[in-house]
């Protein structure tokens, strides 16, 4: 496409207490904010922002505990994290947001459009599944989640990770991909660093430890539903199939559904496909 070049600026806010979130931000338009999943950061969003900053304001966020964020020891639930991004939309200048999150990434960016209902317009819920809905009492059964259980004890994955970054991050992308071309060993490379930093594998695996609160806390954000529009979209061979069904627990106006050939890394295995998906929700 043709036009002026899009710049791409890093910027960090301070949005609470001892706690600074790092972005980047390009285009201009209607403000969308991106939020990344585990074990990603902003990073998860390249393949998308370029093209959705020719019609908006693309912020991608690392969020608290990953990347280039503050790593503090506590405050992963995801209505507090949810708070934090409002913040740093405040900072930004923005008035009203829309919002797409993938992963536990989804599960704060849900957290977010229940809790400000007043500054996010749209929702855009990319393969998660959410705490609290119906299907949540039985996904420790799920093969494909054991990490969920991992994840939640506390020390003994930093433990076993630590110094193992590259070998964890390339095995989680490439038993929950569909197409295994989307990542090069760089790519990899990238998110088995940012894991490795200091703080990083620890902050980011209280994401998972905050579940429990989390379920609590949808539950009793559920009795509002969201009438927000809600894109719930996720790949095929993984949450597609059952994220509409799961999302209409939440809100009232839900669409979306499955990418065809594709698994829970949906903006980086079929980056077109989301695109498309974006261009059509976000202008709604």
């Amino acid at each position: 496409m043709s036009g002026t070049p899009v710049e791409f600026e890093h910027v960090v806010k301070e949005v609470a207490d001892g706690v600074r979130l790092h972005a980047v931000v390009a285009g201009s338009g209607p403000a969308v904010v991106l939020v990344h999943g585990w074990p990603q950061t902003w990073y998860e969003w390249r393949h998308v922002m370029l093209e959705l900053a020719r019609t908006h304001t693309v912020i991608a966020v690392d969020l608290k505990g990953a990347g280039h964020s503050s790593k503090p020891l506590t405050g992963y639930d995801k209505v507090t994290m949810a708070y934090e991004l409002d913040q740093l939309r405040e900072a930004l200048g923005f008035d009203r947001v829309q919002v797409v999150g993938h992963d536990i990434g989804a599960m704060v960016a849900y957290a977010w459009a229940a809790t400000h209902r007043d500054t996010v317009t749209h929702l855009g819920f990319l393969d998660a599944p959410l705490p609290g809905a119906s299907l949540w009492d039985g996904i420790y059964a799920d093969p494909k989640v054991w990490h969920f259980a991992f994840h939640l004890h506390r020390d003994m994955p930093e433990f076993l990770i630590q110094g193992r970054e590259y070998g964890y991050v390339e095995a989680f992308f490439r038993d929950r991909g569909t197409n295994h071309g989307a990542f090069t060993d760089e790519e990899i490379g990238v998110y088995a660093r940012a894991l490795a930093q200091p703080g990083a594998l620890r902050s980011s695996l209280e994401w998972y430890r905050a579940f429990p609160q989390d379920s609590v806390d949808n539950r009793r954000l559920a009795q509002e539903p969201l009438a927000i529009p809600v894109l719930a979209l996720g790949g095929e061979d993984r949450w597609g199939p059952r994220i509409v069904s799961m999302l209409r627990e939440f809100a009232t106006d839900v669409t979306g559904g499955s990418i065809p050939d594709c698994g829970h890394w949906v903006a980086e295995e079929r980056p077109a496909a989301v695109l498309a998906a974006l261009d059509t929700f976000l202008a709604s």
